[in-house]
This record gives structure tokens, C-alpha cells and sequence, in this order.
């Protein structure tokens, strides 16, 4: 209880601009948490090459997962024509389609983390002119009041910079993770645009 407390109190100290810090936060980590949940989601019980092809020789248009791979061959075989070069056509396609999906809010996740040191320097720059603010009405006199200002500026800068650093690690893993599963799906859709 008494961290919570700590944590209210730190959060005041920071004055008004830590709001819009707070919320950049929270935003951000959603979309980061939801964009892991969705990697991991496409990436759980997918097919390889050998049960894509017995998916295509059985016909089989069900698959029990959101398994990129699985779902993109229960696509195809649903579609499929017969013609070689339409099939591969329709292969290139469902490539084309899952690149935004899987790049999506990947941008945000970056902005977001770009934000928040501006934020913090907002908060910066509000602190310093309440801690002048306070010498132009009292003087150097009333190092309280200084140091109230000195101590905002300082808390959101601290908050800008702890939000941003974690934030545009995580887009960097999220968006090498992206480009990871996509060249897996160009690279295994290219083998079996030989097979078919």
C-alpha cells in the first residue's frame, strides 16, 4: 500500500503532463501485447511443407488453428483452379494480403515510443517556467518552490525516457519478428508454388 501511495505521489509531483505520458504508456503496451498475442497466435500448431501438401491432395479446407500457413492452403484449396500459373497467382496474393496484417500498428508502436520523450520534455519545459515563475515572485529565496518546478521537470523527462526506451525496443523486436514470419511465409509459399 505504501508503494501505491509513493507511486500516486511521484505521479503528482510530475504535474499535469504526466497524464498524457501515463496514457501514451498504456496505449503503447496494448499494442504491443496485442501484437504479440497475434504472433504467437498465427505461429502455434502451424503446417510444414509435407502436411500443406496433404492438405492439397485431400482436398482438406479445415484446419483447428489461425495458423498462418494452415490458413492460407485451406484458402488455396478452396480457390484452387488448375492452372498452374493462376494457382501461383492466387499463392503471390495471399501473401500480398497477410503483409499489412502483419505489419500493422507496428508503425504506432514506434510513434507512440516517439512521443513520449517529447512529452517528457514538455514536462521539462512546463517545470522550468514554474521554477521561474518562482524566482520572479520571491526571489532564489524560496528553494522549496524552486524545487518543486526542478523536481516536475526532471520526473517527466525520467517518465518520457522510461516509456520511450522499452517502447522502441519492443517495435524493433515486434517489427524483426513481422519481417521473420513473413520471409518464412514468401520462402514457404515459394516452395510450394513448385509443387503445384
Amino acid at each position: 500500500m505504501d508503494l501505491i501511495a509513493k507511486a500516486c505521489d511521484y505521479f503528482l509531483q510530475g504535474g499535469p503532463v504526466m497524464v498524457p505520458i501515463v496514457l501514451d504508456s498504456l496505449w503503447m503496451w496494448a499494442v504491443i501485447a496485442e501484437r504479440i498475442f497475434y504472433f504467437r497466435r498465427i505461429s502455434r500448431g502451424d503446417i510444414d511443407l509435407k502436411m500443406a501438401v496433404e492438405m492439397l491432395k485431400g482436398r482438406q479446407t479445415e484446419y483447428s488453428t489461425d495458423a498462418l500457413r494452415a490458413r492460407i492452403v485451406a484458402r488455396f484449396v478452396q480457390e484452387q483452379t488448375g492452372d498452374g500459373e493462376l494457382d501461383q497467382k492466387l499463392l503471390d496474393q495471399y501473401a500480398m494480403e497477410e503483409r499489412p496484417v502483419l505489419k500493422r500498428n507496428l508503425a504506432l508502436i514506434a510513434v507512440l515510443a516517439a512521443v513520449a520523450p517529447l512529452l517528457g520534455l514538455l514536462g521539462t519545459v512546463t517545470g522550468m517556467m514554474n521554477t521561474f515563475n518562482v524566482i520572479a515572485v520571491f526571489g532564489t529565496g524560496n528553494a522549496r518552490g524552486m524545487a518543486s518546478g526542478i523536481s516536475e521537470a526532471l520526473i517527466t523527462t525520467q517518465c518520457g525516457l522510461l516509456v520511450a526506451i522499452p517502447g522502441l525496443f519492443m517495435s524493433a523486436f515486434l517489427s524483426r519478428r513481422a519481417d521473420r514470419i513473413e520471409n518464412g511465409l514468401n520462402e514457404f509459399l515459394m516452395t510450394l508454388k513448385r509443387i503445384i
